[in-house]
């Protein structure tokens, strides 16, 4: 049974979508099988897997409003080799007509049961705010990772996010567990976010992800092209560490549970 991962973070600009479409096509690169959901109305990550958000035929809106399958609504071509669940504005209405429904904070979780068995990993774009989007995102998931900037105010945002998590948890999700904190847009030459580095290492010890994103050109430029780092410049920092990532994500995996996640890597 596939993992469902939440990559969440209240704070924008942190490199969250970055990571959920890098760490997608990363995965899908190790012979995954990967389904992105993008659950951000902007639909970035849609954008960025090389899919026209404009012109997709169904977005996550069918899935959770109108409870179409998973397998009827996923793009299968994107250019990251992954699946993907297409965002636009229409998922703007979605938040809106979910608040008319029965069971609305599990709508996502339920659309997901089947899913399970046909992926490998599905990641889940959240978006920037606390919504009814993220709490079904919340309730969907095993785990959720935290891209974070190593500034003071992200660890402000991290610990608003810890206590939040929290609550969705005793409320929709008793299972939910922070999967990791990675580290984004990492320049180990600035002092702060090596002290910053420190004290996540302090404070949170093995859920601090080893590999850390660092500040890329490269990374910024590929969404541009439709494109994850690792087809637009496969040479680039960027997208050897989110490779990286996914090998140390598989690694972990496969301590925790040794029936799992045999392919190589």
């Amino acid at each position: 049974m596939g993992k469902v991962i939440a990559i969440a973070n209240q704070k924008g600009g942190v490199g969250k979508t970055t990571t959920a479409v890098n760490l997608a096509a990363s995965m899908a690169a190790t012979k995954r099988k990967v389904l992105l959901i993008d659950l951000d109305p902007q639909g970035n990550a849609t954008m960025g897997s090389g899919v026209d958000k404009y012109e997709v035929p169904a977005t996550a809106y069918e899935l959770l409003v109108e409870e179409q399958t998973v397998d009827s609504v996923a793009v299968k071509e994107t250019s990251g080799g992954y699946h993907i669940i297409a965002a636009n504005s229409d998922v703007t209405a979605a938040e809106i007509k979910l608040m008319e429904v029965f069971a609305r904070e599990t709508r996502l979780r339920k659309s997901l049961e089947t899913a399970r068995n046909q992926y490998d990993f599905i990641f889940i774009d959240c978006p920037p705010s606390l919504n009814m989007l993220t709490v079904n995102a919340m309730a969907a998931a095993d785990s959720v990772l935290v891209p974070m900037q190593c500034e003071y105010y992200a660890l402000e945002g991290l610990t608003a996010l810890m206590d939040t998590i929290q609550k969705l948890a005793s409320v929709v999700n008793p299972d939910l567990a922070i999967e990791g904190i990675l580290r984004t847009m990492y320049d180990p030459r600035n002092r702060l976010a090596n002290d910053v580095s420190e004290q996540l290492k302090s404070h949170f010890g093995d859920k601090v992800y080893r590999t850390v994103i660092p500040r890329n050109v490269r990374l910024a430029e590929a969404p541009s092209f439709g494109a994850p780092a690792m087809y637009y410049d496969k040479s680039s920092t960027g997208a050897k560490a989110y490779l990286a990532l996914a090998g140390e994500m598989i690694r972990k995996g496969e301590k925790s549970d040794p029936s799992k996640n045999k392919q190589v890597a």
